[in-house]
């Protein structure tokens, strides 16, 4: 369902294609929504069909047609009575290296701390994009669309939720691995 409004939000920027917006979900809210390309159709089949949305062919020279989507004012209100409810409770997480972590005391020393070191040196990588790529793409957007200056600081108060998350597991990380170090 929320894989809707994050689609319903990006057209309501402009019209795009399936594929457009998979690519703009991966450069702004993979840190915390994404989809697959599949799941990205399926939505906006069934978005279709409730009226959210309308589409239309595009040919294109030497390349396949293209269907663009545009939101529709069904659409836009449906993404505004959304927005406009608060959320009222925490959404509950999955963490793969955590569920492996709590179960992982019959292996050896080693084998954790070599979890432990990949992972971080994966959330310090991220930190980093977030830190910079991230920054760039937003700050570029905002630069080329005056109009979405407001959006442009949302944007990056996620892109900073994503840095300080990304922080805060590397320090995990590096208390973890120090406690297994010393007393595992």
């Amino acid at each position: 369902m929320s894989l809707q409004y994050a689609l319903l939000g990006f057209l309501n920027y402009q019209p795009m294609t399936g594929y457009e917006l998979k690519q703009f979900m991966d450069v702004s809210t993979a840190n915390f929504w994404h989809a697959k390309q599949s799941q990205i159709y399926a939505t906006l089949k069934k978005m279709a069909k409730m009226g959210l949305v309308e589409s239309h062919i595009e040919a294109q020279n030497g390349r396949p047609d293209r269907r663009v989507y545009t939101i529709t004012e069904e659409g836009r209100a449906d993404m505004q009575n959304w927005l406009a409810r608060p959320v009222t409770e925490l959404q509950p997480k999955k963490e793969l290296l955590l569920l492996k972590l709590f179960f992982s005391a019959g292996l050896d020393k080693a084998a954790i701390l070599t979890q432990l070191h990949l992972q971080r040196k994966l959330h310090q990588q991220q930190a980093e994009q977030f830190k910079h790529e991230t920054k760039a793409v937003i700050q570029q957007f905002a630069a080329n669309m005056p109009q979405l200056a407001k959006d442009a600081l949302l944007w990056d108060a996620t892109r900073r939720f994503g840095e300080l998350y990304e922080e805060t597991a590397v320090r995990w990380l590096d208390e973890t691995i120090a406690m297994i170090e010393s007393d595992f």
